[in-house]
């Protein structure tokens, strides 16, 4: 039987997590990657997304994570113990996080990728209006800007083409202005 075809009959046909029918897929929890049914679970598409943190987490939506977390099987509990400790500041979650029990084969799988030592914020680039950049995108200067190191100002309408995304920095971009690579602050633009 296939990876798939068995995580659906454990599950029931629903999200492991949030009990969710629609949109459901794999997912390896790391950092193990045998995909095999002892290392995957099957979930929706708005777990996926906030447990990679592609979207900002809903603590109304992990709320489930209570009767979630006594799964009989380890990937569940693994990620649901994950998921407690990035919404740690609310009630519900800590009082979760006290009652759930982890032997120390699982708890050293779950603490593996470092994740439960963050916040459960998740930060993206967005301009001055709270629009999601992505890298490639075109954006517009919404203010002039002087250019450190460099005798260029920029005006305040100049459209930036094909942006990059600082990865390390949330609040900055690259692009390319009069044949210059520069960085621009985020709160300076708005998507084109």
């Amino acid at each position: 039987m296939s990876l798939e075809k068995s995580l659906e009959a454990r599950s029931n046909g629903a999200c492991e997590l949030c009990q969710s029918t629609s949109a459901l897929r794999i997912y390896e929890v790391p950092p193990t990657s045998d995909r095999t049914l002892e290392d995957s679970i099957f979930i929706c598409e708005k777990c996926e997304s906030q447990l990679t943190k592609k979207e900002s987490l809903d603590a109304s939506h992990w709320n489930v994570l209570t009767s979630s977390m006594w799964s009989e099987h380890a990937p569940v509990q693994v990620v649901c113990w994950r998921m407690l400790q990035r919404l740690r500041n609310e009630t519900w979650a800590a009082d979760a996080l006290d009652m759930l029990y982890l032997d120390d084969e699982k708890l050293a799988w779950a603490k593996a990728t470092g994740d439960h030592e963050e916040s459960g914020e998740v930060a993206f680039h967005v301009d001055t209006n709270g629009t999601l950049l992505q890298t490639g995108d075109t954006v517009v200067l919404t203010k002039t800007l002087d250019v450190k190191g460099s005798s260029l100002s920029v005006r305040a309408g100049t459209v930036v083409k094909n942006i990059r995304l600082v990865s390390d920095n949330v609040e900055q971009i690259e692009g390319r202005v009069d044949s210059q690579q520069i960085v621009i602050l985020t709160k300076y633009v708005r998507k084109g």
